[in-house]
């Protein structure tokens, strides 16, 4: 029996759940009230993925309705959300440079993260707002100057699927340009909807894919990255203290907007991203009023 975390529920007010899925793909939901208040880095610290395996054993989970609750990001506000940038080669390409020989790192802050399949809204003056499909690796435990790649997996409590919107007039031209300044909006960082734990997960071999109004976008595989999911989180830690309930996005491939061959995101597109094994998200697009 496999598991999938879940917060159901209006936003500010998700519930921590569980989903169970047997051999042939039934899934049954169980409420995490009697383990935690919530999924975040609490929960993560104090080994709450064994734990609730071990509940479920033993039967002490009361099982629930899913049936018209909102689907929120499977994490708990992170403290931090640790972005790569030009982790494939072919996105490299696209956006005008060169391969990276050391991960690009940057930030978002954690009031970016939304949930799934929430409505999600354009600035006011954006021209140039872009979707980007990347595996989300979550934190599981503290983690700072590893001494070794090879020891970085057993700091991974999991994976996600998410959408870093970016808006690229505010990211990348003139002096003006800064990556913090155009992967800050408000909604632009959509996770989930599960949070599946590593164990579960082959990551190195994952199909990750986007499609705009049912169009495909992006069609590649975690096969591809530059830099894999043990030497970023090993790289990271050299240089931040990394906690549990962390998330690192792992970067995006090829078939932006950016490239050229795409239109930018207009109000009533629908955005459809998957990862194998960990799900689906599906947004739509709305402008967002300026603030009186």
């Amino acid at each position: 029996m496999s598991i999938k975390l879940a917060r159901l529920g209006e936003r500010g007010q998700e519930e921590p759940a569980v989903v169970t899925v047997d051999a042939n793909g039934g899934e049954k939901y169980f409420s995490l009230a009697p383990l935690t208040r919530d999924i975040d880095g609490s929960f993560f610290a104090n080994d709450g993925i064994g734990r609730t395996r071990q509940a479920l054993r033993a039967g002490e989970l009361p099982e629930l309705s899913a049936a018209g609750l909102r689907v929120g990001a499977p994490i708990a506000r992170p403290g931090s959300v640790v972005c790569i940038g030009m982790n494939y080669a072919a996105h490299a390409a696209e956006s005008g440079s060169a391969p990276p020989e050391i991960p690009v790192v940057f930030l978002k802050p954690s009031n970016t993260v939304s949930g799934p399949f929430d409505a999600a809204p354009i600035p006011p003056s954006s021209e140039k707002y872009d979707w980007e499909v990347e595996l989300g690796v979550v934190i599981g435990k503290e983690a700072t100057y590893l001494s070794d790649a090879s020891i970085a997996m057993d700091y991974v409590a999991g994976y996600v699927v998410a959408n870093d919107l970016s808006e690229r007039e505010y990211q990348l031209p003139g002096a003006a340009g800064q990556w913090t300044k155009g992967k800050s909006l408000p909604a632009s960082t959509p996770l989930g909807p599960w949070l599946v734990p590593a164990d579960e997960v082959d990551a190195g071999r994952l199909r990750l894919r986007s499609l705009v109004n049912g169009e495909g976008r992006q069609d590649s595989s975690t096969a591809d990255l530059i830099f894999d999911v043990a030497t970023l989180v090993h790289h990271v830690s050299q240089y931040m203290l990394l906690e549990p309930g962390d998330v690192i996005l792992t970067g995006t491939p090829e078939g932006v907007a950016l490239s050229g061959r795409f239109p930018y995101l207009q109000p009533g597109d629908v955005v459809e991203l998957d990862i194998e094994g960990l799900g689906r998200q599906r947004q739509e697009f709305y402008r967002q009023g300026a603030a009186e």
